[in-house]
């Protein structure tokens, strides 16, 4: 493996300061000589994304899934097994979803969620431009989403979703057919990297499973944001959104990939002292 070089010019580099000599930089996405080698990096930051989950206490019983595109094969994708706590994710338990729509041999031997099969498959289907696409019922995001509307641009945090959100406003009951998975693809539409699933939840994509994961983490904090605010806004205290240039400007960074997959790593580290790297088996 070998990390990314420097590039003039690109939004992540706003994020740091280094020496005047320009040899203190910051890793960005990682590239590989080996598809295999990319192949057991994305499992492993696959198995932590479900770990963080669950130390978020994310967990639903067994909603919930997160898919991966397979750098080896890029017409199967990893996907999480049906009935495995997040917390207890492993490497190992990633199942390979193939083409046909069926578990490949090639991971775990195992049933994964057949709503998840079929939103993640039409999502992978419409945006051949990102990679991974995360999906749960956590707590705020699923309260905020019973109002059907798109949070606002309220603190700076919540620029990363400038001109990068959509809103589901449908409800078709639990996923059983493909066709809910592909309106749910049309409402994200061909660049949006979130979504609000009215009265259902939260969904992010990433051009990595880090980046689908920091954006649904950040997306689910905004809704708690705005729950918030909206409740001393209802007892006469106005609220003052962010101005439309100075979103854009802040999301120019805020939602660059590569800035959004290091916002990960700190919790990728901790992850990985907290359990012993676990997740790496």
């Amino acid at each position: 493996m070998k990390s990314q070089p420097k590039h003039q010019g690109i939004p992540f580099e706003r994020a740091y300061r280094g020496d005047k000599a320009g040899k203190i930089t910051l890793k960005g996405i990682p590239k590989f000589d080996s598809k295999y080698e990319e192949r057991e990096w994305v499992k492993e930051h696959m198995a932590a994304s479900f770990r963080y989950w669950g130390k978020l206490g994310f967990g639903e019983g067994v909603s919930g899934h997160i898919t991966v595109r397979d750098p080896v094969l890029p017409d199967h994708y990893w996907m999480n097994p049906l009935g495995v706590h997040f917390s207890l994710m492993t490497k190992s338990k990633l199942v390979l979803m193939g083409p046909d729509g069926y578990v490949s041999p090639h991971g775990a031997q195992a049933p994964v969620n057949i709503a998840g099969y079929y939103i993640h498959t039409s999502i992978h289907k419409a945006r051949p431009d990102v990679a991974a696409a995360a999906h749960c019922h956590s707590i705020y995001g699923k309260t905020w989403s019973v109002f059907g509307r798109p949070i606002e641009c309220l603190q700076q945090d919540g620029c990363v979703f400038h001109d990068n959100l959509s809103v589901y406003q449908s409800y078709g009951g639990v996923v059983l057919a493909a066709e809910e998975g592909n309106n749910i693809a049309a409402a994200l539409g061909p660049k949006n990297k979130a979504c609000i699933l009215q009265n259902h939840g939260l969904l992010t994509l990433g051009n990595t499973v880090d980046e689908a994961i920091y954006l649904f983490c950040v997306l689910e904090k905004q809704c708690q944001v705005q729950l918030l605010a909206e409740a001393a806004a209802a007892n006469g205290i106005p609220k003052v959104l962010i101005g439309e240039e100075d979103a854009a400007f802040s999301a120019a960074t805020e939602a660059n990939p590569e800035f959004v997959y290091f916002n990960f790593q700190p919790e990728f580290d901790l992850l990985m002292e907290e359990t012993n790297g676990a997740f790496l088996k």
